[in-house]
Parts: C-alpha cells; structure tokens; sequence
C-alpha cells in the first residue's frame, strides 16, 4: 500500500457518499464525472480495498469504506471548519454540534430549539446521559454538568448556581397540610429520584444549618421528568431542581415548600475542549446557553 495520502482522493470519496451518486458528488464539486471516479478509483487501489459497490441505480459501501467514511468524514468537517475560522468566516454557526448534558434535561428543549432557529446551517445532536463522557474522546463540542469541576483539560464557561427546593402541588397541601419544619417530612408523602435500595436522604440547609432528613418515598424513580409530574399530580412533596420547576412555580401549579430550606448551591457549567473553543457554532451555543438559563433565585 502507498502510504502516501492524497487529500484529495478522501475529500472526494466523503463527498460521494455524502451526495449518494457519483454524477451528484461532480455536481457539487464541479468537478467532471469521470474525474470524480479516477479519484475514488485511485483511493480503492491506494489502500488495497474496495471501498464502494457500484451498482447501476445506487452506491453502497463495502465494510473498509463504512470504517473509512466514519473515520474520514469528521477530519473532513474539522479541515473545512479551520479553513473558515482562517479565512475570516467564523461569524456564521455550521456543521454538527454534538452536546452531552445530563438525564432529565428538558428544560433545555427551549434553547435547544431556539438555537436551531437562529442557525438554520447548524444540526444538533443532543446525548442525555448521567455517565461522564469524554468529550475528546467521544467527539463532544460541548457538555453541560453540575458539580464540581474535576478536569481542568476543559475551557469552562460558568452558568451560574443551581439549587433543590421542596415542592408540592396545591392538591396535595389541601388535603395532607404543609409541613412546618423539616422532621414533619418523615410524615408525608414524598416523590423521590434515584434508584436502588439505597435510603434516601434529602441534605436541607437554612442559614448555615444543616438537616439530613431521611423519607420513605410513596415513588422513586430515576427520571427527574417523572418526578415532576407525580408532584403535579398530587402524589407528595417532591425535592426538585429549582430551575426545573420555575415555570410551575410561576403559575402556581406547585407551590414552594419549608422556603427558607433547600440544598447546598450547585454550580454549573459549559465544558468544551479547548483545541474546539473557538468554533463559532461552539461559542453561539454556550452564549445562547448562559442568557437563558439564567441560574439565580427567584
């Protein structure tokens, strides 16, 4: 094998099967067919592997050509992405913006879609999950965590402090009452996110004082969403993220409970590796991100 790499030949071949033809790929590349297929003729013979089926209605790829396309195709994106940071282009967002942020984040489907409204040449591809991902690694332009920061390979953009606070529907309180202090919770039906057979344990803080209170919940489960809808319900109190609640706070669909008790603040933060940070689709994002969410109290 030539070892020898022709950028051109890769180009080509990602733009093949990016346009699905050979006649379209030469379309797009203004580029004469039959050239176009000397390329990927070129590349077949170069790596010793046929990398595309020819077929007379449509191209398929052989596994070598599966496994080079998903190699290739992203180096592709980021060549043309510092080609338009150099040539002064970066002012307008392009390309796949991979995020990776927390289970339960559906308060970011707002921003999510406002940002795709903005940037009509961005796709988002959005990975909930509670697992520490590597955003190198995996490919990642940006992460959204709460906690303490533990990597200092990343460029952080602080989003501000986020807090658990106790909430109830006004169903609930009308019937069962509203517990005074925290040891009244022992007493009540509570909703509870987690998992296992672990006890749960809800940490309260009041001005330097601490309470561990430990409940027995009526429901666990380990999706924030399905918390927030039992508390809707009338099921219990349930010990919700402040910012997920605010809008059923504001119209009054559950009230605040035991208000001058809640948890310790929880910072928050955009992480995104710092070889990417000024990727303009990157720093819209995180922008957009830090005007809406806006982590304060209420």
């Amino acid at each position: 094998m030539n070892r020898t790499t022709d950028l051109n030949q890769l180009l080509i071949f990602v733009r093949v099967i990016q346009a699905g033809s050979l006649s379209e790929a030469a379309r797009r590349l203004n580029l004469p067919k039959s050239t176009v297929s000397r390329k990927i003729s070129d590349l077949e013979e170069r790596v010793g592997e046929r990398l595309i089926q020819r077929t007379t209605r449509k191209l398929g790829l052989t596994e070598a050509g599966r496994l080079l396309f998903e190699r290739v195709s992203p180096a592709m994106s980021d060549i043309e992405e510092a080609e338009s940071a150099v040539a002064g282009m970066r002012g307008a967002p392009r390309g796949v913006l991979r995020v990776a942020a927390p289970m339960s984040s559906s308060t970011l489907g707002p921003i999510v879609a406002e940002y795709l409204i903005r940037h009509p040449d961005v796709a988002v591809e959005m990975v909930c999950s509670d697992r520490r991902v590597d955003l190198v690694e995996e490919r990642f332009d940006v992460a959204i965590r709460a906690g303490e920061l533990v990597d200092s390979t990343l460029v952080a953009r602080n989003l501000g402090k986020a807090k658990f606070m106790l909430v109830a529907a006004p169903e609930y309180c009308k019937r069962h009452g509203v517990p005074k202090t925290p040891a009244e919770l022992t007493s009540h039906a509570c909703v509870a996110f987690g998992g296992g057979v672990a006890p749960h344990v809800w940490p309260l803080e009041s001005g330097g004082k601490r309470v561990e209170v430990r409940i027995t919940p009526r429901l666990t489960v380990n999706d924030m969403e399905i918390v927030r809808e039992a508390a809707l319900a009338g099921v219990g109190i349930a010990w919700l993220p402040q910012l997920f609640c605010a809008d059923d706070l504001r119209h009054k669909r559950l009230l605040p409970l035991l208000v001058d008790w809640c948890s310790a603040e929880i910072p928050v933060h955009a992480l995104y590796p710092t070889r990417r940070h000024l990727s303009p689709k990157v720093v819209s994002f995180v922008d957009l991100l830090s005007e809406r969410i806006q982590l304060h109290d209420h």
